[in-house]
């Protein structure tokens, strides 16, 4: 799953035609097989602020680049081009909030993330610091960490949060 966040700044007196055509948009999208769910967050109140955030779910890549590149989204970009200010910043979500991002419900409590957390990486480590000096076995320790670490990070990125965030998702929310 790959999760974008993505910014608007809304022109000041456009906010309420604004949120209208993104409900139809939302609707629109949910339609096409490329997007796996989207979340809207509004300003807080009188904050003053005319930024709004969107959560765009994707099953993978080429869905994501789909969508992005699909009639929808360049229908969106021209009926919204006056009610804003600016393009939108888009940025994928790679790190540990996109393990617990979800669009069905609400985030777990940041004590679970950083147990489940804790969980995965006391093994990753244990393995990566027994594993990486028997094959670096003159590196110094300068050298050692740095390159623990990496396989430690790859090691929670791609295989350990995946896991327990899916064996642990009932807990979790």
């Amino acid at each position: 799953m790959i999760h974008v966040a993505i910014t608007r700044r809304v022109r000041r007196g456009h906010e309420h035609e604004f949120e209208q055509a993104l409900r139809r948009f939302f609707r629109a999208a949910l339609d096409e097989s490329t997007t796996a769910g989207a979340s809207l967050i509004l300003p807080a109140p009188d904050s003053g602020s005319n930024e709004y955030g969107v959560l765009r779910s994707f099953q993978d890549d080429a869905a994501k680049q789909a969508f992005y590149h699909s009639e929808t989204y360049r229908r969106w970009e021209r009926e919204v081009a006056p009610l804003v200010e600016g393009e939108p910043s888009k940025h994928d979500l790679h790190g540990l909030e996109a393990f617990f991002r979800s669009d069905t419900v609400s985030q777990p409590p940041m004590w679970k993330m950083a147990l489940l957390t804790w969980l995965a990486v006391n093994p990753a480590v244990w393995i990566w610091s027994q594993a990486v000096p028997l094959v670096l076995d003159t590196a110094s320790p300068w050298v050692l960490l740095p390159v623990t670490n990496v396989f430690v990070v790859a090691t929670l990125t791609w295989a350990f949060m995946p896991l327990l965030v899916r064996v642990f998702g009932w807990w979790l929310r």
